[in-house]
């Protein structure tokens, strides 16, 4: 199979996820590497042709099959290669770790990431597709920043934010915290916790991707 990646959160967040797996890039699976500064992405008519919105990550099948969006992608790859678990083991588990990153994903990805199309990387998103205003940009960060201390106190003390265990759900909060760190982003105020659970999960072996530069 092929992962067809670039820079940002959500290929990193696959690679990651690979890499958790124990699957091993140039043995288990090939890498394609898109230079989404030039947009590369939405230029090559044969990466559009595999996924037409020019999005990354899409991970191509050996029967020439290609799924889109990181975390469908990260739960199929979960099916193939069960061990180690990271989406629960049982229904139960499972529905408590996709909780955490369906909050996340639309409490914090979401309004970080169109503030951060607005603002700090108005110039290179503008150009290529519909952008909020500045001033909204500005408050869809804010509200970002607002779940970002949620997100710290629901963390606590803890090392993990479900089952006990590092799951897809610290993965996710993991991969945009340090794709922020990236594009100038610091953890907002009030957030001792979460430094603390980065800092920690920048330990694992999955996390040298994060300085490597593409």
């Amino acid at each position: 199979m092929k992962l067809h990646s670039s820079l940002g959160p959500n290929p990193r967040l696959a690679r990651m996820f690979l890499m958790e797996k124990g699957l091993v890039e140039g043995t288990d699976f090939e890498r394609v590497h898109y230079d989404i500064i030039t947009g590369e992405n939405r230029s090559s008519a044969d990466y559009t042709a595999k996924n037409p919105l020019g999005t990354t990550p899409t991970l191509e099948l050996d029967d020439g099959t290609c799924l889109t969006e990181s975390w469908p992608i990260c739960e199929f790859i979960e099916e193939h290669y069960p061990t180690p678990n990271l989406f629960g083991q049982t229904a139960l588990e499972r529905a408590e770790v996709r909780k955490w990153v369906r909050l996340f994903d639309q409490e914090v990805v979401v309004p970080m990431t169109m503030g951060f199309r607005a603002g700090a990387g108005r110039a290179m998103f503008e150009p290529r597709m519909a952008v909020v205003s500045p001033e909204a940009g500005a408050e869809l960060s804010a509200m970002a920043d607002a779940k970002w201390r949620w997100f710290d106190a629901a963390l606590g003390d803890k090392d993990f934010f479900a089952l006990g265990r590092f799951t897809f759900a610290d993965l996710i909060v993991f991969c945009f915290a340090n794709f922020g760190f990236t594009v100038g982003w610091k953890l907002p105020e009030g957030t001792d916790n979460l430094a603390r659970f980065i800092a920690l999960h920048n330990q694992r072996p999955s996390a040298a991707i994060w300085q490597q530069s593409e």
